[in-house]
């Protein structure tokens, strides 16, 4: 499924490479660099727990990806040509709306924020949450309405309490969820 997505996002970087390569034959690696971008990581930082950034600051270094986060706080990045952070105001949704403006159609996007899952998803991204649960065109808006519900019920003095805390399960399907997109991203 992941795979699928990728492509369907990929698919006009797909037919602009075959048509240079029986168009341009030995010129095909100079036009193509114009053509290809290579994708990134963005990582909605401010939430992210610490082992799902360690597993992702391995696998940029490992296949040399580059992996942006974004908080609204100093976040301490190992030193690599792969892994910068930026680091927004403080102020509701102002970290998710930088992602926004900067992430481009085949890029993945690290988040458990559903809102923002369904604006890059839009934008042609992928959405991973920090469990390793893919969000889809297909899932997110069913996601949205759960999520709406429950802010309400929280609206109304409902305790519905928080989300458990990361496993060595979840952090084993992040961790393959993410090796699956990076193996089928363009080299």
């Amino acid at each position: 499924m992941l795979l699928s997505l990728y492509k369907h996002a990929y698919g006009i970087y797909n037919k602009v490479y075959h048509t240079i390569s029986l168009m341009a034959g030995c010129q095909q690696i100079t036009i193509l660099s114009r053509y290809i971008k290579q994708v990134k990581i963005w990582i909605d930082a401010d939430a992210c727990p610490v082992v799902i950034k360690e597993i992702l600051f391995r696998a940029a270094e490992r296949t040399h990806t580059e992996l942006t986060l974004v908080a609204n706080q100093y976040i301490r990045t190992p030193s690599s040509k792969f892994i910068s952070s930026i680091q927004v105001e403080k102020g509701f949704d102002i970290a998710d709306n930088e992602i926004v403006t900067r992430c481009s159609a085949g890029d993945l996007i690290i988040t458990s924020d559903i809102p923002l899952a369904d604006q890059v998803i839009t934008k042609g991204c992928l959405a991973l949450s920090p469990r390793g649960d893919l969000y889809t065109a297909d899932n997110i808006k069913s996601r949205l309405n759960m999520r709406d519900f429950m802010d309400t019920l929280r609206s109304s003095g409902v305790d519905t309490g928080g989300p458990p805390a990361i496993c060595a399960a979840d952090k084993q399907k992040f961790a393959n969820a993410l090796d699956q997109w990076l193996q089928s991203k363009p080299k």
